[in-house]
């Protein structure tokens, strides 16, 4: 096979593209991105092949798909490619059924099963929920998996980015929901696909549901400690990247670790699971060493002083850890040694000699941080031992030129050292063999894959496992005893220490494989030391260790479009955002919000105002009051009789739904996509109420005001159902939200369990407490004035005073307009930068405003993004330097 990232589709494209008079010539399609390939394939050929039947249109499955990979990437809408796909797969997944062959056309492979399999590839390889129960199109996709040709043409070509591969073509493109492509579509509502449907079954399911009675389970924080894995239950251990103690963590270091696994450490109790929950501070190594320097304390007060730090952020931002430790302790000494002569008994450690620069004032070797130089690549004066930050390239420390040691600043001289390695390439068959079967098995995820693979391609090298440091686990062996392991053998083992110290009996958790399913969080950068350095330790220990099954990393998580930096004043940290006034729960749910999941995402303040504002004010936290209100409003405080229509079922039907998808993919950790089913249910419901109006009807006659108590006790129920699946997410919220409706405790232990049970928990008669509102607006010159002081421009600036609740409302209420001097002023200071972020987001309130109103939305919801939109664009034209215009007044035509 051709070494040209195309060259495998283009072999099979040009004949099937000559034949249909697609394209020219082939200088055309390689000009062509890989996704349009695929899709004008599907259409011209595979669809014309196998299922030309679709609709009585072979180009509806093409666009489908096109609208499909549109939202997926662009829009970020993942957790909704199932509802656009759900027509075309049903047909394939019937076609296949029927014919009852492993192929599009017969037995064989045919280039109609190479064409569809490819352009269906990105978006199914993502996420294996979207195909449901489809068994023909599963076991088929599976057939086209196994050929070791097409999934290393697919590697190729997508380079391991799945769909984040064809981010910057489908941006270019019109979207596949507007006029310009919308051809295959009888109506804006069909297009939109805004309301799944319900099949009779599925209602009568719901409502079946529904009538059960609560199981009385025991309750998340019902934690009997040390907690050790049982026969009779599934056992999760869910480690989070060790923090380096040296530092404050920002905010893309606690979504990316910490709270991501919290996450779903809290979900998977609420799933039934047995769980532990362990992390601490890794303290060993040169960073330790550096920062006691700087800061003029010993090692251990430096680990000290931190240590307190990150317990104390983590503790405000609610992560709910089992145990959080560190590894300067005794036990990690025990461990990492154990392992250490288990690896030299096995014969898995080599000798070899390093060439390093040694300070003959500090008379000491020199590891990678200790020293600084001029860049050999760049030239850029500051660069480290390791890495230059400048140009970002690897440096091995005796190619810096002008080094100088950076406790003494004395030019140090290069000297030979002999150290430790692991031997990587004596135990690569044992892990490729392991890896086979944890990728195929477990829920890893792409990046964690790609990056594993591309440390794989090459062939292992041995790694060094010593260093000449003072600070760190001592090497036992005698002929090593003045060095210390590196810190990436000694650090991972620090879980099975941590863990040691929670518990003596740790092995239950640490040596148990066939028991115990292993999930390891972890920002990207970490994950070749979790994915192969470590489990090769493991391996060679031969002592029956527990590996990893599900490795979970995360893209980078960017401040504004660049990057956290604490010395420069840049992003938030940890130890800040208490600072804010902005509350936990509306920092978890907006870093969950922007996870980043598929590629890297940026925290944005006009972005986090705007979910605030929008997601939690006007969507979640408006249905949710108001199905209180309307309880203690119109009932005395009591939940109403409630007497099921076709519209409840309906209803209930679209949210047991909604918590099916939730729970899906949950299991899989895509916990930013489940996020949105939350809030689609809240959608639902907010929806529901607003077209049954039962503040009308409860007024009126009796029929009427029975409808209205139907409608308030089943929004009430959902109300409920929400404070459970927002538990991981949003624990004070949830705490509250159950405090206010006087939830049953069961509610908490039985919504989760199986494939979900959306029950009647609050029937007839449930007296709820006092609602009240669960969110505030964030204020435009709140957030201004926080995007300023973490700017780096005044780090001093105080945080903006919260506006009382009169305030607030005159805020609102008041026109948006500037004053004459205001407008003035506004318009001699353009400001080109923040133009760009306004028009940018111009852009996105109006994509929103469009689907909205597509969607049908409540009145109420749309009149407030349209008043967003407005105040953006306003905000735009001062950005400009221009004056706005003025707003027309108001009145009666005569």
């Amino acid at each position: 096979m051709s070494a040209t990232k195309k060259e495998w589709c283009l072999s099979l494209a040009v004949p099937c593209c000559q034949r249909f008079s697609l394209l020219p010539d082939r200088t055309s399609l390689v000009q062509m991105p890989f996704a349009v390939i695929c899709l004008k394939l599907v259409e011209k050929t595979a669809v014309t092949y196998a299922i030309s039947g679709l609709n009585g249109r072979p180009q509806n499955f093409s666009q489908q798909l096109l609208q499909a990979l549109h939202m997926a990437v662009v829009l970020e809408k993942g957790s909704e490619v199932s509802k656009v796909l759900q027509g075309p797969l049903n047909y394939l997944d019937q076609s296949l059924s029927k014919q009852n062959t492993a192929y599009l056309t017969g037995e064989t492979l045919s280039v109609a099963d190479i064409v569809m399999w490819a352009a269906l590839y990105p978006i199914l390889s993502g996420s294996s929920t979207i195909l449901g129960e489809r068994n023909s199109v599963k076991a088929w996709f599976e057939c086209g998996a196994k050929l070791q040709s097409i999934q290393s043409a697919a590697q190729k070509v997508l380079q391991g980015k799945g769909l984040q591969g064809m981010k910057t073509f489908l941006q270019k493109q019109p979207n596949p929901q507007s006029k310009e492509i919308q051809t295959c579509t009888s109506s804006p509502a069909e297009a939109e696909e805004s309301e799944r449907v319900v099949s009779e079954e599925e209602m009568e399911a719901a409502a079946l549901t529904w009538s059960k009675e609560l199981q009385d389970w025991p309750l998340p924080e019902d934690r009997q400690h040390p907690i050790l894995p049982q026969e009779d239950k599934k056992n999760i251990l869910v480690t989070s990247a060790l923090p380096y103690v040296n530092n404050v963590p920002h905010l893309g270091n606690i979504i990316g670790c910490v709270l991501s696994a919290d996450v779903f450490s809290r979900y998977s109790r609420l799933r039934g699971w047995n769980v532990l929950f362990v992390c601490g501070t890794d303290e060993y190594g040169t960073a330790t060493e550096n920062k006691a320097i700087e800061e003029g304390l010993t090692p251990q007060e430096i680990c000290d002083k931190y240590h307190a730090i990150h317990s104390a952020i983590y503790k405000w931002f609610q992560i709910d850890f089992d145990f959080f430790g560190r590894t300067t302790t005794e036990k990690q000494t025990v461990i990492a040694q154990d392992i250490f002569w288990r690896l030299h008994k096995n014969n898995f450690l080599l000798e070899d000699t390093v060439e390093q620069l040694r300070c003959e004032n500090c008379q000491r070797f020199l590891a990678d941080r200790f020293v600084e130089g001029i860049c050999p690549h760049c030239a850029y004066p500051e660069a480290r031992g390791d890495q230059c930050d400048k140009c970002g390239r690897l440096i091995n420390a005796v190619e810096l030129k002008e080094p100088q040691c950076k406790i003494c600043r004395k030019t140090p001289i290069i000297c030979s050292s002999k150290h430790l390695f692991l031997d990587l390439p004596k135990l690569e068959i044992q892990l490729e063999q392991w890896l086979d079967k944890s990728t195929s098995t477990g829920d890893w995820t792409a990046n964690a894959k790609q990056i594993t693979r591309s440390w794989l391609r090459d062939g292992l090298k041995p790694r060094c496992i010593t260093r000449d440091l003072k600070w760190g686990t001592p090497v036992p062996h005698p002929d090593f005893k003045e060095k210390v392991f590196y810190v990436w053998f000694d650090a991972p083992i620090g879980y099975l220490s941590i863990t040691a110290n929670y518990t003596d009996k740790w092995e239950k958790w640490w040596k148990n494989p066939p028991q115990v399913e292993l999930y390891n969080f972890m920002a990207k950068d970490n994950v070749p030391f979790h994915s192969v350095v470590f489990p090769c330790s493991l391996l060679g220990a031969q002592d029956n260790y527990t590996l990893v099954n599900h490795l979970v990393a995360t893209e980078y998580l960017n401040y504004e479009d660049t990057k956290f930096s604490k010395s420069r004043g840049v992003g938030v940290f940890g130890d800040m955002a208490k600072e804010t006034d902005i509350p936990c729960d509306v920092w978890r749910f907006y870093l969950l919000y922007v996870r980043p999941e598929g590629q890297d995402s940026s925290f944005s303040w006009a972005d986090l105002a705007t979910k605030n504002n929008s997601e939690l004010l006007n969507n979640l936290g408006n249905f949710i009051n108001r199905a209180g209100m309307f309880v203690t409003k119109f009932f005395e405080g009591c939940v109403p009789a409630m007497v099921l229509q076709q519209e409840d079922k309906k209803l209930l039907a679209l949210v047991a739904w909604e918590l099916q998808q939730y729970i899906q993919l949950m299991d899989k950790v895509k916990i930013r996509d489940s996020l949105k089913h939350i809030l689609n249910i809240s959608r639902h419901g907010n929806q529901y109420i607003q077209v049954n109006e039962p503040w009308k009807n409860v007024k009126a006659g009796d029929a009427e005001r029975q409808r209205a108590g139907t409608v308030t006790g089943v929004s009430v129920n959902i109300a409920c159902l929400l404070s459970v699946m927002l538990y991981p997410y949003m624990p004070t919220t949830s705490q509250t939200i159950r405090d206010q409706l006087n939830c049953p405790q069961s509610v908490i232990g039985t919504m989760l369990r199986g494939n979900g049970n959306f029950v009647c928990a609050l029937g007839a008669g449930h007296r709820v407490g006092a609602v009240s509102p669960l969110f505030q607006k964030l204020e435009g010159d709140q957030i201004e004035a926080l995007k300023k002081r973490f700017s780096g421009q005044q780090p001093e600036e105080e945080p903006p005073k919260k506006k009382t609740t009169a305030q607030k409302v005159a805020s609102s209420e008041a026109a948006t307009a500037p004053a004459p001097a205001a407008e003035a002023t506004a318009a001699a200071a353009a400001d080109p930068e923040r133009a760009k972020q306004l028009s940018q987001a111009v852009v996105e309130q109006g994509e929103k405003v469009r689907n909205l109103k597509a969607q049908k939305a409540e009145k109420a919801l749309i009149t407030a993004e349209v008043t967003l939109l407005l105040d953006l664009k306003k905000q735009l034209v001062l950005a400009e330097g221009k004056t706005p215009e003025p707003a027309p007044q108001k009145g009666k035509k005569k």
